[in-house]
Parts: C-alpha cells; sequence; structure tokens
C-alpha cells in the first residue's frame, strides 16, 4: 500500500509537470505622483498599458479633468483608464490647483477660464511641461513624439491653451464641452490637429457662446475653430460635412500636415459622450458618439516630427 501511495504521488507530480506553462498575468501599473512647480505641489494619476515593458513605442494622452473636477473622478467617470488598457497606451490624470474656498474646486488656467487657478495666475502650462518632462524621463517606454490631450469643459479650454503654447511637445488635442479661451495671442510652432466634440444642448459651455456656467462668458466654438483653421494653414472653404442621424462630423481636410474634426451631438449637454452619469444633477452623456473611440482612433493619425 505504501509503495502504491508512492507511485502516484510521483505520478501526480509528473503530471503536473507536464502542464502547459500557464501566461502570466500582464502587469498593471497605476501610480500616483507629485511634482513642485512654482512652490505649489502638484498631484498626478498615471496608468500604464499591460504592454509597457515590452514597448518602445507606448503613447501618452493627458486628460483634463473640468472645473471642479479632479484627475481620479475624471478617469472614473469617463472610463479612460478602461481604453487605455486595451489600446494600450499610457495615460495621466493631473490635477487642477484647489482653490482656498469652502468648495476647494479644482480649476486650470485656460485664459479667461477659471476661477482659482485664473485669479492665481497659475502656470499650468509649465506644470504640463515639467509633467512630460518628468514622465519621459521616468517611463522611458514612452514615445515622446505620441504625446496627445484631451480634456472635459475646462480642461478642454486648457487643451487649446497648450496647443497655442506647447506644440512642440503635444502632436494633437481633443478638447471636449469646452472652448477656446485663450486670452494672448496664439503662435504654435507647427500646425496641431484638433478633434472636438460637442452637444448643441450643452448649456453650461453653450455652442453658440453667451453666459454658461457660474455665469461665465464664454466665446462661440466656432470662433475657435475659425482660429485654429487659420493656424493650422486650412483652406476655410475646403471642409466637408456629414450628417448622421444624431450627430454631425465637419472635417477641415485641407490643411498643413493637420486635419481638424468637429463632432456636433444633439443629445448630451455638458457630458462626456459615452461615459457614465456620476451625479443627479449632470446631464446625461451623449449615446450619439463614444468619445474615447473617436479620439484614441484620431491620435493615432499624428506624431511629433
Amino acid at each position: 500500500m505504501k509503495t502504491l501511495s508512492i507511485i502516484l504521488g510521483i505520478s501526480l507530480v509528473f503530471a503536473l509537470s507536464c502542464q502547459p506553462t500557464q501566461p502570466a498575468e500582464p502587469t498593471l501599473r497605476r501610480t500616483e505622483g507629485t511634482l513642485t512647480v512654482d512652490g505649489r505641489n502638484r498631484f498626478y494619476l498615471i496608468n500604464l498599458p499591460p504592454n509597457y515593458d515590452q514597448s518602445n513605442d507606448v503613447p501618452l494622452v493627458i486628460a483634463l479633468h473640468g472645473g471642479g473636477g479632479k484627475g481620479s473622478q475624471m478617469e472614473s467617470d469617463y472610463l479612460l483608464t478602461e481604453k487605455a488598457n486595451a489600446a494600450q497606451f499610457a495615460i495621466v490624470y493631473p490635477d487642477g490647483v484647489q482653490s482656498d474656498g469652502i468648495l476647494g474646486a479644482r480649476t486650470w488656467n485656460a485664459g479667461t477660464c477659471c476661477d482659482y487657478a485664473v485669479e492665481q495666475n497659475i502656470d499650468d502650462v509649465k506644470f504640463i511641461r515639467v509633467l512630460i518632462d518628468e514622465l519621459i524621463k521616468k517611463y522611458p517606454n514612452i514615445n515622446p513624439k505620441k504625446v496627445y490631450a484631451t480634456g472635459m469643459s475646462n480642461g478642454a479650454m486648457m487643451c487649446y491653451r497648450l496647443a497655442c503654447e506647447l506644440s512642440t511637445k503635444i502632436a494633437a488635442i481633443a478638447p471636449v464641452a469646452g472652448t477656446y479661451a485663450v486670452t494672448t495671442a496664439c503662435q504654435p510652432t507647427r500646425p496641431v490637429p484638433i478633434l472636438h466634440i460637442h452637444s448643441k444642448l450643452d448649456a453650461k459651455v453653450p455652442y453658440e457662446g453667451g453666459t454658461g456656467i457660474f455665469g461665465y462668458y464664454f466665446p462661440p466654438v466656432a470662433d475657435g475653430l475659425a482660429t485654429w483653421v487659420k493656424n493650422d494653414g486650412c483652406a476655410s472653404t475646403s471642409k466637408t460635412v456629414s450628417i448622421f442621424p444624431n450627430y454631425t462630423l465637419t472635417k477641415w481636410n485641407n490643411c498643413t500636415n493637420s486635419t481638424i474634426e468637429f463632432y456636433f451631438t444633439n443629445d448630451g449637454g455638458h457630458s462626456w459622450p459615452g461615459g457614465v452619469k456620476s451625479r443627479v444633477a449632470a446631464d446625461d452623456p451623449s449615446t450619439a458618439i463614444n468619445a474615447n473611440d473617436v479620439i484614441w482612433e484620431f491620435f493615432q493619425r499624428y506624431q511629433l516630427p
């Protein structure tokens, strides 16, 4: 009986050793970080894709939250990390500076908007520049030619400012539910491809311009697009308009190493298309398009020279 037990034990060990080796689970890296810029601690959250260690060509997307939000809120509400892991790009969620008021709202200095960041003249362009340099140094598999920026509302406005002032570091931008709020001359050193998403139902940052959230005046979205049609050397009359059941897509294709695309949805209000509704008072996200999908498809076409 003892001999039989030994034989069975040896057989079991042999059988287990012959099982095919299971591939290791991919390593997911989600890390919080801090930078000191102009004497202020600036915070960010970065997520590296599962293939990070196997590639030296990892794109980086900078995701800028809306006024009053924060990076972790943007991550949970807009499902961008899930898209990043599936599409194999790194994504970083920086936080705007927090006000010293009762609400402690975090905002970006995009020019005319918004709130504490503008009042204190926070140099958010410098913060993003330092952040890009730090991440490329810390994570050498990130391709510095494939750095992109997207943002919601005040974060979208900040994207436009970054395109004006960091065109040598950011390959393309995709503002959502924001407008062009830059107050100084916009002088990019190269054409910057732009994909803009907006809803005709947005009352907080109205497409037609005018008074929106917290009494701010916002310029018409079309004015900002016209500025970039000129900056990118596009023929203003050379555009295509495609009308779909729930949205309109306008493209300026005849540009200098660039394109401008504008998705105008019929639903959604002030929201991230394809995202989740996280607050009772928030607008329902548009179902006409999925912002993450169209933004990533757009970004993949461009890189810095």
